[in-house]
């Protein structure tokens, strides 16, 4: 992913507001959670709330009744306070984990939304880091941050107007620490952080990127002797990323020290407060002692809202790459809602497309009638592949027009564009699953004789019964237990299980030797029926089967 361009920034606010807009469908729960959360901090204040007014009164010679319902009610606050605080955790991780399921199926159905065309290029380590790492961040965005700042809202609420019982000015001045505590040392500390939880995030994403490249290309390194310097790299990254860690950290502890402080100066100051107002005759001496033990022992739904900075730092920067995700737009918008298309024929009118600055196609134009095998010959970067993304509308041309079936593919369905047309790409992407299920990618659901047929086709079918599973044996990550043409068959039999009347074929014998590169022609021919076939390839020998050859030089066709 890109590095996100920090001038361009949403507010920490506008963030949080837009992940707590996510929580609707469980706000009955999140109700539930604030409501049990905020119980259970006032019974553990009031637990010494009722031990300092228990104590007055035994200094004042209270009679034994009052003194024995003081004890019985702090017996019940303290099997209360740890009910409530189960009760309230539950809720949260409940709605935290539920959340993220959800959240997951939106960033894949938003990845799904924006392939080809945005992610072709993007860092894959980085978007790794957005579905895995920055998506579990939110855990405590969910889980910790939102319900403890209602709690704290509402728990600091009552012991203001418990407190105002005594007195006013102790109400105002408890309001001063509350909003110092829970308000003003997180926003300081918070503006302070939130550029470099953004960094620290990117980097770790960037580190991703390197050590997926490295594990992918490890023959390579190994090959080369490039190992120590690939290890150097990596130390370099990573003491890069533990010096950012370590920035963090330190202004971590500097608001944990300056609210800690804070908290101390308001509880001496509001004793103080209350021994003057005692002796000016303001309040009686239960006043004093319960008032000024209320306020010290009060401060822990805001101390818990304070520490939340420090983690909220990278939590929202995570959150808004997540969601910058999330509200990214595709660069070719899917089609739906259409009379449904049946494939006849396909053609390019006068076509020009370019990768931004990059022209690729000039000026093409391609008849391909239906029942026919037709070829695309040319050099490599001349444009041929390109032009069957166009056909399969994994981008928008610039001028002209992709038609098939005399409409323009920006008007059929993409539903019908995907039934109609099978593409076999130049390189095959094969799931660290078994042979079998690697093939069905092509028809879900398909039998396993059907996938047993398609594989006969892409002449596999041998080679996949000499291995030790037959068809369950596992490919391995990216398909790394098997050659470069074994991949690529098994990409031509996907195809053919596919069964579309449209075949696109990009480079499908490159990886092939002559023998085999004959045995998949021939399939072609045999199994061509009422398909229409489109092959771009580099060899002459691959355009010997077919009927009519486009020469494609640097992006204009002859």
């Amino acid at each position: 992913m890109n590095r996100t361009d920090t001038s361009g920034r949403r507010s920490g606010i506008r963030i949080m507001g837009q992940l707590i807009g996510l929580v609707k469908p469980l706000l009955p729960v999140m109700l539930l959670a604030v409501f049990l959360g905020t119980a259970g901090y006032l019974c553990a204040i009031f637990l010494t709330v009722l031990a300092g007014y228990g104590l007055v009164n035994i200094l004042l010679e209270a009679q034994g009744a009052e003194l024995k319902a003081v004890f019985a009610a702090l017996a019940v606050m303290a099997v209360m306070r740890g009910i409530l605080h189960y009760g309230e955790q539950y809720c949260n991780h409940f709605i935290a984990f539920k959340l993220l399921a959800i959240i997951r199926h939106k960033v894949f159905a938003a990845l799904r939304k924006l392939c080809p065309a945005k992610l072709e290029g993007r860092d894959k380590g980085n978007l790794i880091s957005v579905i895995t790492s920055d998506i579990e961040l939110l855990e405590v965005f969910y889980a910790h941050t939102i319900s403890p700042i209602a709690i704290a809202v509402l728990t600091s609420c009552v012991m203001i107007l418990f407190i105002g019982q005594f007195s006013t000015a102790a109400a105002i001045f408890a309001l001063a620490g509350y909003v110092a505590v829970g308000a003003g040392i997180p926003l300081f500390f918070g503006s302070r952080g939130a550029e470099r939880g953004m960094e620290f995030r990117n980097e770790f994403g960037s580190l991703n990127s390197f050590i997926l490249d490295s594990l992918r290309g490890l023959d390579e390194t190994i090959q080369y002797r490039q190992g120590e310097r690939r290890r150097g790299q990596m130390k370099e990254r990573s003491d890069k990323l533990g010096k950012m860690q370590k920035d963090l950290n330190r202004l971590e502890a500097s608001q944990r020290s300056v609210t800690n402080l804070t908290i101390l100066l308001f509880s001496f100051a509001m004793l103080f407060l209350m021994i003057g107002l005692k002796q000016a005759g303001t309040v009686d001496m239960t006043g004093m002692v319960v008032g000024t033990i209320a306020m010290m022992g009060s401060f822990g739904p805001v101390t818990a809202l304070a520490n939340l900075a420090n983690n909220l730092n990278q939590t929202l920067a995570g959150g808004e790459r997540v969601l910058s995700l999330l509200e990214e737009a595709p660069q070719v918008q899917e089609v739906a809602g259409k009379e449904k298309t049946e494939f006849t024929e396909a053609a390019a009118e006068h076509v020009d497309f370019a990768y931004d600055e990059e022209q690729i196609l000039r000026d093409c134009s391609v008849k391909i009638q239906r029942g026919k095998i037709i070829g695309i010959h040319g050099a490599s970067g001349s444009g041929k592949s390109t032009f069957l993304k166009l056909l399969m509308r994994f981008w928008d041309v610039q001028e002209g027009r992709v038609n098939i079936s005399g409409k323009d593919v920006r008007n059929i369905n993409t539903s019908d564009l995907r039934e109609m047309e099978s593409y076999v790409t130049q390189e095959t992407n094969l799931f660290h699953d078994s042979v079998a299920n690697n093939i069905a990618v092509g028809k879900p659901g398909a039998s396993r004789e059907e996938i047993m047929e398609a594989a006969k086709k892409a002449s596999i079918h041998d080679f996949i019964m000499s291995l030790p599973k037959a068809y369950d044996t596992e490919v391995g990550e990216l398909g790394d237990t098997l050659s470069g043409g074994e991949r690529q068959r098994i990409g031509i039999a996907r195809a053919f299980l596919h069964d579309a009347p449209f075949v696109l074929m990009d480079e499908p014998t490159s990886n092939l030797d002559s023998l085999n590169e004959g045995i998949i022609l021939k399939s072609l021919t045999e199994e061509r029926k009422d398909k229409t076939v489109l092959i771009v390839s580099h060899r002459k020998s691959t355009m010997n089967v077919t009927d009519m050859v486009y020469e494609m030089d640097n992006g204009r066709n002859s």
